[in-house]
């Protein structure tokens, strides 16, 4: 029992840690954008990734959201 409410607590943890970053990793592509030297197809992926992630941090879905945003950082060189 001990053990399925310290998961349980872990759990939760893990997902507001991601909730609180999600904001931040937006923040940061956002400021990247206008001086990015991309294709217009790198800037068409960056901006779907962006807007993906935005959309699963509004849903909850923050590892998702995460992968999303870490995918357009990585694009934009963002570490």
């Amino acid at each position: 029992m001990k053990t399925a409410v310290l998961f349980v607590a872990l759990a939760f943890a893990s997902s507001a840690a991601f909730a609180a970053s999600c904001p931040k990793h937006m923040k940061a592509i956002d400021a990247a954008l206008p001086k990015a030297k991309l294709s217009s197809a790198q800037m068409s992926e960056v901006k779907k990734l962006r807007a993906e992630g935005e959309a699963h941090h509004k849903a909850g879905k923050h590892a998702e959201s995460m992968t999303a945003l870490t995918k357009a950082e990585g694009v934009l060189g963002i570490k």
